[in-house]
């Protein structure tokens, strides 16, 4: 919105010159905060903001991979005569992507870093999709068995205030470049999959020497120094902290929630990601369940959205549109003051597509396979939805 500095004479009635100074002169104290005892503050106009993109329920997908397929001449078509990742993605119904932030990516790629995180964003903003953007505070992927530290922060793993204030540094200077492309994310993710902290070893909570909210320490540092940055970028953006295993996350009234929130961090919505097909001694049926239980637990528990920020099927299965279909129609059921939305994890890859980081060796995710769980077909260079898996994304 237009600052609230903007003045002008214009504004002011005719009126006695010494009125006019009186209010003018008091007019400018106030909006510079000038006191008695000290220089007034500069005042230095807001940019403008795009509007965040407003989504009841969001009904999306993370395609982080997507751009680069683009680069290697995949394309992305649909029966409907959609073209272009995009439009194929609003032809089945979704109004929203996610995209991760990596900060230096491994093995020399540009993929997932901070140009490439922006370029995916102005084009979904200018397609009509909302945007969350998912920091991993990570050169590689970020889980609750791997929260690496990025190797421009390794000098200073140990030190938390450090790595708060790197953390910080990159969050604004990401959201910065965003909002200098007319970009106001609807939703950030600070931290990706954190059951255990992030960027280990200052963040890492200490499950072991500690107990209770004194065991968060480290994590709530600098896990609200990502909240402060976005906040401070985008005072209106929600910012989600996200764990994994959605069927468990409402254990005991959701403790890992209540205990972090105690221990002084900070949250706007609560993300989980539910992979229901991979829990083992469990039908996805009753993941399902416990997941939807999960979600009414902790939006109950701690008066606040609940978005699942993954989920994924196995294709492969012949439950797979049946399980999927369940999961997104209960949550849909649930009502939007409990969950947020549902965002499928990189529906867009075939079963056999792979990044080129997982064929480099020497590299964590070397000789890494294909991800088993996209929602996508091809023919040649050509990739198109199985929508059977998708239908319960449409409205």
């Amino acid at each position: 919105m237009p600052s609230s500095s903007a003045f002008s004479l214009k504004c002011i009635p005719w009126m006695s010159s010494k009125l006019a100074y009186f209010l003018l002169s008091f007019a400018l104290v106030v909006l510079t905060g000038c006191g008695c005892d000290g220089d007034p503050d500069p005042i230095e106009p807001d940019e403008p903001v795009a509007p965040v993109t407003d989504v009841s329920f969001a009904r999306g997908a993370d395609i982080s991979w997507a751009s680069e397929m683009e680069s290697e001449g995949i394309t992305f078509k649909d029966d409907k005569g959609g073209q272009g990742i995009f439009q194929v993605l609003k032809n089945l119904g979704m109004n929203s992507i996610r995209l991760r932030v990596w900060v230096d990516p491994i093995g020399g790629t540009s993929w997932s870093g901070q140009a490439d995180v922006v370029n995916m964003a102005k084009r979904a903003k200018d397609e009509g999709l909302a945007v969350m953007i998912d920091f991993h505070y990570s050169d590689i992927f970020a889980d609750p068995g791997r929260q690496t530290i990025p190797a421009a922060w390794g000098s200073y793993s140990g030190d938390v205030s450090k790595v708060a204030s790197a953390i910080s540094s990159h969050t604004l200077t990401v959201l910065n470049t965003l909002k200098s492309a007319g970009v106001t994310p609807a939703w950030v993710q600070v931290g990706n999959e954190t059951n255990n902290g992030m960027v280990w070893p200052a963040g890492k909570i200490d499950w072991e020497s500690k107990s209770g909210p004194a065991r968060y320490s480290g994590y709530v540092q600098v896990s609200n120094a990502g909240y402060n940055a976005v906040k401070q970028v985008f005072p209106n953006t929600p910012v989600i902290v996200h764990i994994a295993n959605a069927y468990s996350a409402g254990d005991y009234d959701g403790w890992f929630f209540k205990e972090f929130k105690e221990a002084g961090g900070k949250f706007d919505i609560i993300g989980l990601s539910h992979y229901p097909m991979g829990v083992s001694g469990k039908t996805w049926s009753q993941v399902n369940t416990q997941a939807v239980s999960s979600i009414k637990t902790l939006a109950s528990k701690q008066g606040l959205k609940v978005m699942i920020c993954e989920v994924g099927v196995k294709p492969s299965s012949s439950d797979a549109a049946t399980c999927m279909k369940d999961f997104v129609n209960s949550v849909k059921s649930l009502g939007n003051n409990v969950c947020a939305g549902v965002f499928y994890w990189e529906p867009e890859v075939d079963g056999k597509w792979k990044p080129a980081i997982y064929s480099k060796s020497g590299l964590v995710c070397s000789g890494w396979s294909a991800y088993d769980m996209g929602a996508f077909s091809s023919s040649g260079t050509t990739f198109s939805p199985v929508k059977s898996i998708l239908s319960g994304f449409a409205e």
